[in-house]
């Protein structure tokens, strides 16, 4: 709860702050603005398409690398109140919560993936997350998404347009779209 009430008080910090008064380093606070703007794209955006192809992953054709592949993403951009909460105490009862669930549903409950939000090292998520590696890992992900979605359908020659087919395809866009966005706002 305690990193939940420094979460917030940065934001109120953030908030309270959007003056043009200088910064330490000669930059003025829109530009920090437009970084943290940049991030926020980055993180809301990415999160709500990669929980989308998610969705239709299970709905669909059920990929496992698929599936392992969003995970990866969201571990590097979910957004970051979010996933200070998934990290703490909440996050250990849901995944104590989704074992026992597996343990009686094997197909239905696959928890493996959850559990790398919770487990995951501090140091790891702190170089995985901030800067550019977390940009450059995405865009990474993406390409090889696109790479498993045209091997999925049969190859570009075989490709059926179904609802399934370009849904993946308009989340993998909007994917490659934030993160570019993140990775050409230059202020990781």
């Amino acid at each position: 709860m305690e990193t939940l009430r420094v979460g917030f008080a940065e934001v109120v910090s953030n908030v309270a702050g959007h003056t043009d008064t200088v910064v330490g380093n000669g930059t003025s606070s829109a530009s920090t603005e437009s970084s943290s703007s940049a991030r926020a794209w980055f993180q809301w955006g990415g999160t709500i398409f990669a929980l989308f192809l998610l969705i239709l992953n299970r709905t669909g054709r059920r990929s496992s690398l698929q599936t392992t592949l969003l995970v990866l993403y969201l571990v590097t951009s979910f957004p970051t109140a979010l996933f200070k909460i998934l990290r703490g105490q909440i996050g250990c009862w849901v995944a104590f919560l989704a074992i026992a669930a597996n343990l009686y549903f094997p197909q239905t409950f696959p928890v493996s993936r959850f559990l790398l939000f919770v487990i995951i090292p501090d140091w790891l998520t702190d170089r995985l997350r901030d800067g550019i590696v977390s940009g450059i890992v995405c865009l990474i992900i993406g390409v090889s998404l696109v790479i498993t979605e045209v091997r999925g359908i049969g190859g570009l020659g075989n490709c059926q347009c179904t609802f399934h087919c370009f849904g993946c395809c308009l989340g993998i866009a909007f994917l490659f779209f934030f993160t570019i966005l993140y990775l050409c706002s230059g202020t990781w």
